[in-house]
């Protein structure tokens, strides 16, 4: 029988709400009503600001964060001006969404949906904003080929990844690692790289991470039908005590268009 990660990683990111995940923290009221004087920035990696030259004028644009809820980007793009819709696999994490927005009269469509199937039309879009999250599905070919479907000839994407030279190790993204073991093949899988860690882990409700190669994160945007124009790297915070992240940077952030 086919494991259902799609499932099981909706329920695991509902938990991460309630251990307050750092990325299901919602913006505060500060962080709003500078974003609505115009003080604002949104990240796709954990620490460097998306240039603010990445993004076409917001008012007025319709915006897909794709798999970007907990009441962080979505909010902020929305106080700009934009008209944001946010698709995610956890109720509990598009719910943070919904508070910021019924706190601060923001206008937010949220919609539970998986980031490989979207149940939007084609060319709906004008931005796909794809902060890190594709980590969580196995298959990310399919993300890529839904973004450039849902967006309108001349729109943008805006996407952020793991660098796929952090999954070679044991414990990827763990906090508590110490060293560098090299243990893995990448593609990754948790369903196969866990082994006999995997039950434990199903079992405290923790998401389960795929690493994707690079030829699928950026040749996968290119065969989508995808322009690549900008990048950039970031890398951990050093208070997460990651010793890759002290040699070389563990994210990518990517600018991309579909051609008109």
């Amino acid at each position: 029988m086919t494991f259902d990660v799609r499932r099981y990683n909706r329920g695991a990111w509902d938990a991460e709400v309630e251990r307050k995940n750092p990325w299901t923290i919602p913006v505060s009221p500060e962080d709003i009503r500078r974003a609505r004087e115009g003080d604002w920035q949104v990240v796709l990696t954990p620490l460097k600001a998306v240039p603010k030259n990445w993004f076409p004028p917001l008012r007025g644009l319709s915006v897909l964060g794709l798999a970007a809820s907990g009441g962080q980007q979505a909010p902020i793009l929305a106080a700009v001006g934009a008209r944001v819709t946010v698709l995610d696999n956890s109720p509990a994490q598009l719910a943070q969404d919904h508070t910021v927005a019924e706190r601060e009269g923001l206008e937010l469509t949220l919609v539970e949906g998986d980031m490989a199937d979207l149940p939007f039309a084609s060319e709906s879009f004008e931005l796909v904003f794809h902060p890190c999250s594709n980590c969580f599905v196995p298959d990310v070919l399919s993300v890529w080929r839904e973004a450039f479907r849902v967006l309108r000839p001349g729109g943008v994407l805006l996407a952020g990844f793991v660098n796929p030279v952090a999954f070679l190790f044991d414990d990827v993204l763990n906090p508590e690692r110490r060293e560098l073991v090299v243990r893995h093949r990448i593609p990754y899988s948790d369903l196969t790289g866990l082994g006999p860690r995997l039950t434990p882990h199903l079992g405290s409700n923790k998401p389960l991470i795929f690493g994707h190669t690079l030829r699928d994160q950026i040749g996968g945007q290119l065969d989508a039908g995808f322009v690549l124009e900008q990048m950039f790297e970031d890398t951990r915070p050093p208070s997460d005590g990651d010793p890759l992240s002290e040699y070389l940077s563990t994210f990518i952030a990517t600018r991309a268009r579909r051609p008109r």
